[in-house]
This record gives structure tokens, sequence and C-alpha cells, in this order.
């Protein structure tokens, strides 16, 4: 099968309502969750990756409440995210799959691998799952987004990709154009707000100073299964600094660091990516060995 978007997509109605997802490939499943930001999907992020891992893998990449064609789902956003992830594995009868988050996804991945061990054989996050140490919060990379939120505009969000990636060749004029295209579309706009603006980022900057930093981290060292950390060396979204504490407290974790490279190490370093975590998945998939 020519792995396309349209050959891909499907939909499934949930509790909530509709939730839409790609699915390609065969063998043991490997769930992509995807990051948040001004016109992100789940094909927007793994779109280059997915032909890779489902040579060996059943791949779903969902696209979470609120994003590309899935509906939205009242609540707190992590929370829901969770709960959308576990329904949509449980109509589709998996009962056991490997996961791949990008920022928001490597979140809700984490939150999934802690408190339903047994529905997870690994897990891999590139970036944001941690909290800052020596970086400031909120970082570069979000205080864009906010101020897209604020003034919904193309040069917002070029400004944002641009903050995304190394490379600054990889912001095209098609790339800005798309994205500004799909952030701007009512549903996908409410999603962005409920996360970023500037009300919701002072009051994750709350918690995550004083007593109340640990609550964000508190569930990663109950995270048993073989966890991979990867992080862009020159991430301007989520800091290098934010991944020492996981590296710590999760206890089955390696890291690996790419140089030159932001906070789309599956963009940016795609080849270099796709065959460090196939290694990694393929280790860890009994099916395999």
């Amino acid at each position: 099968m020519d792995i396309t978007h349209d050959s891909t997509s499907k939909s499934i109605e949930l509790s909530h309502g509709k939730v839409h997802y790609h699915e390609a490939g065969e063998g043991p499943c490997l769930l992509l969750i995807h990051g948040s930001g001004p016109g992100v999907t789940g094909w927007a992020n793994f779109q280059g990756n997915i032909a890779r891992f489902s040579e060996s893998f059943r791949c779903i990449v969902i696209d979470l409440p609120g994003y590309g064609g899935s509906d939205p789902i009242e609540g707190e956003p992590i929370a829901s995210c969770v709960s959308v992830s576990l329904q949509l594995l449980e109509k589709l009868a998996i009962e056991k799959t490997h996961i791949i988050g990008n920022s928001l996804g490597g979140i809700v991945g984490s939150h999934i691998a802690a408190n339903f061990p047994d529905k997870v054989s690994s897990f891999v996050t590139i970036g944001g799952v941690g909290l800052n140490i020596f970086s400031a919060f909120p970082g570069e990379g979000l205080n864009l987004l906010t101020a897209f939120v604020e003034d919904p505009c193309r040069e917002r969000v070029k400004q944002w990709l641009q903050s995304m990636v190394y490379d600054q060749s990889l912001v095209t004029d098609e790339l800005i154009d798309a994205r500004f295209k799909q952030a701007t579309e009512p549903k996908t706009m409410a999603s962005t707000r409920a996360l970023y603006s500037r009300e919701s980022i002072n009051r994750i900057a709350d918690m995550r100073r004083g007593a109340m930093a640990t609550k964000s981290i508190e569930h990663l060292s109950a995270i048993q299964t073989p966890t991979l950390i990867t992080w862009g060396r020159d991430d301007r979204v989520s800091p290098l600094d934010i991944a020492l504490i996981p590296m710590r407290l999760i206890p089955n974790c390696e890291m690996h660091i790419f140089p030159n490279c932001g906070h789309w190490a599956m963009i940016e370093r795609k080849d270099e990516f796709e065959s460090l975590v196939s290694g990694f998945l393929t280790l860890h998939e009994p099916s395999f060995n």
C-alpha cells in the first residue's frame, strides 16, 4: 500500500465523538502521538516516518482531541488525551502497544506508560517530558505559541516554526501556509488556545515552581517499561535540561541527544531517528526475539 494521507486515513466513533487516525503496516502495534501547536496533526508530525516503521509494525497515528480530524473533548487536556488514546486502542482491540510521543504526545505517552503498564511494550519520547532545571519556563517556543494565540496571523506561525528547527531551510512557504490554514480552523484554534493562552501558560508556570513542581513529574518513577528519551541538542521549545530529571527517575531509561537538531528530531534527523528507534522497538518486542 502506498503511504499517503488518504490511503491511511481512518476514523472511528468513541463516546465523545469522532477520532481520526492513520493506519499502515502489520504486526505489533506502534501508537504515534503528535505534539501540540498551530496546525499540528498526527500526519504533520509523522508522515515521513510511517513508511519505515510500518515495515515491522502496525502503525496507528492518532489525531488527539481537537486536532486534525478528531472532535474536541471537554476536560483537562492531558487527561482527555490519555483517555481518548486508550479508548481508541480498546476500540481497535489492541491489548498492547509501543508508543512514540512527540512533545505533548510524549507527556501523554508517559502517563499511559506510568498508569497502564500492561498496555505498553516500550516508550519513546521526543522532547517535552520533564521539568526545567536551568532554563526558564516558558521558553522561546512556548512564548511564540502564546503570541500566535493572541495574534493568529501567518507571520506568527512562521516565527513559531522557525523556533522548532535547527535547520531553517525546513521552514518553507509551503509549510507555513499549510500550518497556518490548519491552525486557523476553528476547532484547532480552540484547542491551541486551551493550552497556550497567556492564562494557561501562567497557570502551568505556577505549577512548575515550588512545592507544586514535583506534581508534573511524580508519575515518571512509575514507568517501568523500557524507555528511550530522544532530544535535539538545540531545542528552543523544550531545552535539553528538561530531560535530566526523567533520565534519572525512569528506571529502565536510556537517552539519545541529536546534535544540530531542534524540537522535531523525527523530521530533522529522520534517518538517524528511524534507525535508532527501530532498533530500540525491535529489541523490546518479544515476537521479534
